[in-house]
């Protein structure tokens, strides 16, 4: 099975490299591992001095990292002599954080491979690894145990379909004792990990619900913003995709504005929206001015960053991915108190299973069932209600990142 895993890392390699003059993300993928070890050992070269620790942590992309965030600050502060490593599978997360100020070095992680995997531990030495929800590179793990570092994984979350759990996950269910300690988001994760022999686990929680409720308290204002909002209620499409963006179409009215802040925000995508909504007065961000955002019904976000803090002008949101693979991050804005709306693909997102149960959260499976959603939360107290529920869920489950760090000893 080693074997197998093995030539599947080198086939990934194989077919990125094919799309990299195709694909902008390949080709960042790609460019961003040139010389990769000969950049590491430079910068830790000039970072580290000799004797220094050095903590690890990982991230598959920018959601992961949010995740891993709270820690990587509460560690820092706690052990500010320590170097901190950060390192992401994919663009999207390295591209936007590669200069984040909270690590000492961010890097692209080398593709799991035997040596990449001795190379990259030879040259960081780390005295400590976090890795981030669900991130499994099974020859770095292996070359962890083998050195004996203590390897965390936190916000871990676990689910009955996955190969781990099946009849032929033997082999990748043996590559979990490579794990110090498992900080799991649920009991039901737990559970699992102890029906496969696994009971080095604490139920932490989820490290999200911390950083978003830090995002809450120190909240940036958009003037902007304040000036478009005025005395209207605003509807706040995150990380939407065109499937979303076609189905809130038409729901601007008298007095509801839209906020449009789009996952991808390349020319063509924003221009489409534009478009889409063309036949209300619509203004991009960057375009906007004082006089001319306050007479505008929708409002383009056509940069990256500033999503989380808009959602303190929301009075609901929709959330975008659930025409796809799965919904974006909705605890940004349920801290906000924000009712939430997505589409139906979140069974695999336990706070989206949660909200909804107890009425937090709507899943619409088209326009019929959004608009009826949309004229349900005008009712000033179905839209409290909603708000309360949101919120509560939020406050309710901070911690993670504090009990983590009271287990872990450094």
């Amino acid at each position: 099975m080693r074997l197998l895993y093995n030539i599947s890392i080198h086939v990934y390699k194989i077919l990125i490299t094919a799309a990299s003059s195709l694909n902008p993300k390949a080709k960042l993928w790609l460019d961003g591992r040139k010389n990769i070890f000969e950049k590491l050992a430079s910068s830790i070269s000039a970072t580290c001095s000799p004797g220094s620790k050095l903590a690890w942590f990982h991230c598959a992309s920018l959601g992961e990292f949010e995740q891993g965030r709270p820690l990587i600050e509460r560690y820092k502060a706690q052990h500010p002599d320590v170097k901190i490593l950060l390192t992401f599978f994919s663009p999207s997360g390295y591209e936007i954080r590669k200069d984040y100020k909270g690590a000492d070095l961010v890097c692209y992680l080398p593709a799991d491979t035997p040596s990449n995997a001795k190379r990259f531990l030879e040259i960081v030495k780390p005295s400590a690894v976090f890795f981030v929800k669900y991130e499994f590179w099974f020859n770095y793990l292996a070359e962890l145990k083998r050195r004996d570092v203590p390897t965390y994984l936190i916000s871990g979350i676990f689910r009955e379909e996955q190969h781990f759990f099946k009849f032929y996950g033997s082999w990748f269910r043996k590559q979990f004792s490579s794990f110090t300690h498992f900080f799991l988001q649920d009991l039901r994760s737990e559970e699992l990990l102890h029906s496969i022999g696994y009971k080095n686990t604490t139920v932490a929680g989820d490290t999200r619900f911390d950083r978003v409720s830090e995002i809450a308290k120190n909240v940036r204002p958009f003037p902007l913003i304040e000036k478009f909002k005025g005395g209207h209620r605003v509807l706040i499409a995150g990380s939407t995709w065109k499937e979303d963006e076609e189905l809130i179409a038409g729901s601007a009215q008298e007095n509801l504005k839209l906020i449009i802040a789009p996952h991808e925000i390349d020319e063509k995508h924003i221009e489409s929206i534009c478009a889409l909504f063309s036949k209300y007065s619509v203004i991009r961000y960057s375009q906007a001015t004082e006089s001319a955002v306050a007479a505008a019904q929708v409002l383009v976000i056509d940069n990256i960053g500033m999503l989380s803090s808009l959602y303190q002008y929301g009075t609901f949101a929709f959330i975008g991915g659930g025409f796809g693979k799965g919904i974006h991050n909705i605890l940004e804005a349920a801290t906000f108190g924000l009712p939430v709306v997505f589409g139906p693909n979140y069974d695999k997102f336990k706070e989206a299973v949660d909200l909804v149960k107890t009425g937090g959260a709507f899943s619409v499976s088209g326009k019929a069932e959004f608009e009826n959603v949309r004229a349900l939360l005008s009712d000033e107290q179905v839209l409290k209600t909603a708000s309360h529920i949101s919120k509560y869920y939020v406050e309710s489950r901070t911690g993670a990142t504090e009990k983590i760090m009271n287990a872990v000893k450094f």
